[in-house]
């Protein structure tokens, strides 16, 4: 049973009890031990926290030491963005290559595979599955992270995937609502727009997340995008509209409601975060997410007191704090008390899945290689999702296959005549992410194509461009198991 410090008011309790931080450093600080103990109830984990699922186990351990009852959440999405694995790359391939199977049942598996994993290190929150269709090709930070651009494909690998990660005791919390597939701006850097009509947003956007909810999805997570045919005046985090009519009145969803994390440019560049947070619990979220940048005592201080000067103040109902703060109790019990997963490990789960997702063209008349070849990485910057930490691509696992393979990452217009110099006439990979946003890209490829016909194209984002090379693998995702996939036919292994 949790105990609180004495001197720790109701109203002080639930501010901190909203909020869900996270922190510097593989052990935990003393300062968020204290603030457990006074009604902190959610702790947030980056990849910066994790050396090991060893350690991570360890960290969690000592977090339920101070309060039993914490929600420990993380944001594990598989693919691209991992934190349990963020110094290898994931074991998982990532929603765009489940999305490529589309067999929900995989999906399901990979899911629960993800959530027995974390639930073994401690984890009990996940911030996934993105519920976001990847409407616009353009789009900066969903890309790959999304199931793919069908509603109906999107939704049914949604619910598989809610149903996966809760059956392994762990927390599902369905994002970005309400879709941010549709969007050609980063929220991390500045305030999306999505200027959809109610009806497309009805039959496109929202699909995905009604069947999160039909799967008994227990936590949602609200985007940093404005909507105005919803609200031409708050972005959907601190909107009403929103979070209270539509997705609580209209969608009938009943439980916990995070937001995004509220550092992100287009919130915290536009309102504050302090604001931000006010506004954020008035509209009818129900827990902070802070801490991706800003991980220290000082931010929870500065938010809880926000809150509680808000409602001394009367901007912030102090009915509805004590209501947000309840749902948060609510999740942390059903956290505690849920069955943990059941039936054996499933750790080639994700491999099974790249090998399924990957698409080959010009494979039938393909040789493989049998001696090491130079890797040119046409490398685009990684969005703050993502991080710059995680590798990929496929040069590790094809060192593993055929020792001996070097590689390096180019950008810019002269990409192609530099890969083509440091080769030196060995067979080249050419391995590129998302050509169809980096024009550069396709110009680097081109002119390496004129002079080497016989490259090994890898695309390891969203595919758009018309397959080229003596082979062209499509993977859906620069996971670590996406790369051994393909680095599998390339060597013929």
């Amino acid at each position: 049973m949790t105990t609180f410090a004495s001197g720790t008011d109701t109203l002080t309790r639930d501010a901190l009890t909203v909020l869900q931080p996270g922190f510097t450093g593989t052990t935990a600080p003393d300062w968020l031990l204290r603030r457990l103990g006074e009604g902190l109830a959610s702790v947030g984990l980056f990849g910066r926290n994790i050396a090991s699922p060893e350690q991570l186990a360890a960290l969690t351990a000592q977090l339920r030491a101070e309060r039993d009852d914490v929600l420990v959440a993380i944001d594990e999405e598989g693919g691209d963005v991992t934190r349990l694995e963020v110094r290898t790359g994931s074991s998982f391939p990532g929603n765009h290559a489940l999305g490529a199977v589309d067999d929900v049942e995989l999906t399901r598996e990979v899911a629960f595979e993800m959530g027995r994993r974390l639930a073994a290190c401690g984890v009990n929150l996940n911030w996934a599955p993105s519920a976001d269709v990847n409407s616009n090709p353009s789009n900066p930070v969903i890309g790959v992270r999304s199931f793919g651009a069908d509603t109906a494909l999107v939704a049914r690998h949604t619910a598989a995937y809610v149903t996966g990660l809760q059956s392994a005791g762990v927390a599902a919390c369905t994002k970005h609502f309400p879709g941010h597939g549709d969007t050609a701006v980063d929220s991390h850097h500045s305030m999306p727009r999505i200027d959809a009509a109610a009806a497309v947003l009805a039959d496109r956007e929202l699909s995905p997340f009604r069947a999160a909810i039909a799967a008994g999805t227990r936590a949602m997570m609200s985007a940093h995008i404005l909507v105005p045919a919803l609200d031409p005046d708050h972005p959907a985090t601190l909107s009403r509209p929103v979070l209270t009519d539509l997705l609580r009145g209209e969608l009938g969803y009943t439980g916990l409601i995070v937001t995004d994390g509220m550092e992100m440019q287009a919130i915290a560049a536009t309102y504050g975060i302090e604001r931000g947070s006010v506004l954020a619990i008035a509209a009818g979220a129900d827990a902070i997410c802070v801490g991706g940048g800003l991980a220290d005592d000082e931010t929870v201080r500065r938010l809880r007191d926000a809150l509680v000067a808000a409602v001394r103040a009367g901007e912030l109902p102090e009915e509805r704090l004590a209501d947000a703060a309840e749902r948060v109790r609510e999740l942390a019990h059903w956290t505690a008390t849920v069955p943990g997963a059941e039936g054996e490990a499933r750790s080639d789960v994700g491999l099974v899945a790249a090998r399924r997702a990957l698409r080959a063209t010009g494979a039938e008349g393909f040789t493989p290689l049998t001696e090491a070849p130079y890797v040119a990485a046409f490398t685009p910057v990684a969005n703050i999702a993502v991080g710059d930490e995680t590798p990929w691509g496929v040069a590790a696992e094809l060192a593993r296959l055929l020792p001996g393979t070097e590689t390096a990452g180019y950008t810019g217009q002269e990409a192609g005549l530099e890969a083509l110099q440091a080769a030196a006439g060995r067979r080249i990979v050419a391995v590129v992410r998302d050509e169809h946003r980096h024009p550069w890209m396709a110009t680097a490829l081109d002119t390496l194509l004129r002079s080497r016909p016989d490259t090994v194209v890898v695309e390891m984002g969203v595919p758009q461009a018309k397959p080229r090379g003596a082979l062209h693998i499509a993977t859906y995702g620069a996971a670590r198991v996406c790369g051994r996939a393909a680095a599998e036919v390339i060597a013929g292994a």
